[in-house]
């Protein structure tokens, strides 16, 4: 098992934004597609720097949790893989998580916060609401960090802390899935420890939950988001539409613009905006996926106007779409 080194990554042009014709804006990063197998069938920029997964690793702590013993229903489960928007079902289902294993919303370990979504905040700022931590678009995962705990008989309180049974477990999984040690650890904006290896063993860890075979945990994680993509995102989000139109897709999106998909026999792709610009991320996934074998026609509804994916992953992109 190897490391990914740390460093500047090689990040290069993805992406070209567009005024009239005229390149007004440039967008860096890079982007990789994995066949089952692991194998690279498409690369751009450095897939083999150490980066921070950010949220695109919810569903392998969703995983860790499973192989844990974490069983509930799959909407629930769903959530625990969640950056969910805040809508009033994302926050009842992490209320419901935190009672069914007798916790409190105040033991949750993320910090209080609106609603991500923002037809959510305006409502919600409104109403004269104040920051909650159930509202956090992490609290889901949190939840089920504190029902997997409790169901172990493990301290709650320091649950988030890296050398916590749970958070090992939770390392332990995200080297199985990606095929690397953990380069570097550090806290992500939740509290959470965050793992970073490459992009390319990210990309690899969903490849493998997306192609899990049936009855594994793995699996059960990978079905829950294929059934549930408006419990791991919210329903004004792309990420949910996407997982709605391409059959069996399950795919994460993440802080500082890292997207990851997969599709059912565990193809996958990964990216990562050098910038951290979320504009930039729709279409290198997109592109990406047309790259691993999804019907353009299926992605066409989702592409930007103004933004053009430069480059060899641009052609190839250009390549599927061509009759």
């Amino acid at each position: 098992m190897t490391t990914a080194p740390t460093g500047v990554p090689g990040h290069v042009p993805l992406v070209h934004l567009l005024r009239d014709g005229l390149v007004e804006g440039v967008h860096h990063g890079s982007v990789v597609v994995l066949a089952p197998d692991g194998s690279v069938l498409f690369r751009a920029g450095d897939a083999d720097t150490a980066c921070y997964p950010r949220s695109a690793a919810k569903p392998i702590q969703a995983v860790a949790m499973a192989r844990l013993g974490l069983s509930v229903p799959a909407h629930l489960l769903a959530l625990a893989a969640a950056s969910h928007s805040g809508e009033p079902f994302h926050l009842a289902g992490a209320e419901c998580l935190l009672e069914s294993c007798g916790a409190a919303e105040s033991e949750l370990g993320n910090p209080a916060a609106l609603p991500y979504d923002p037809v959510e905040r305006d409502r919600w700022v409104a109403a004269g609401r104040p920051a909650r931590k159930l509202a956090h678009n992490c609290s889901g995962k949190h939840a089920a960090m504190l029902h997997t705990a409790r169901m172990h008989g493990w301290s709650t309180v320091d649950y988030l802390e890296p050398d916590h049974p749970l958070q090992r477990a939770i390392a332990d999984t995200v080297q199985d899935l990606s095929g690397e040690e953990i380069a570097h650890t550090a806290a992500d904006g939740c509290g959470a420890p965050l793992f970073a290896v490459s992009l390319r063993g990210l990309t690899a860890a969903i490849g493998r939950i997306a192609g899990a075979p049936d009855g594994t945990p793995d699996a059960l994680v990978a079905r829950a988001i294929r059934a549930h993509p408006e419990h791991v995102a919210g329903t004004r989000r792309d990420v949910a539409a996407l997982m709605k139109a391409v059959p069996g897709l399950i795919a994460k999106d993440g802080f500082e613009a890292v997207q990851v998909a997969a599709l059912p026999d565990g193809t996958a792709i990964g990216v990562k905006i050098a910038d951290g610009a979320d504009r930039a991320r729709l279409p290198v996934t997109l592109a990406a996926l047309a790259a691993a074998g999804v019907d353009p026609d299926l992605l066409a509804p989702f592409a930007p106007r103004d933004l053009t994916v430069t480059g060899e992953l641009g052609r190839a992109h250009d390549r599927r779409n061509q009759p």
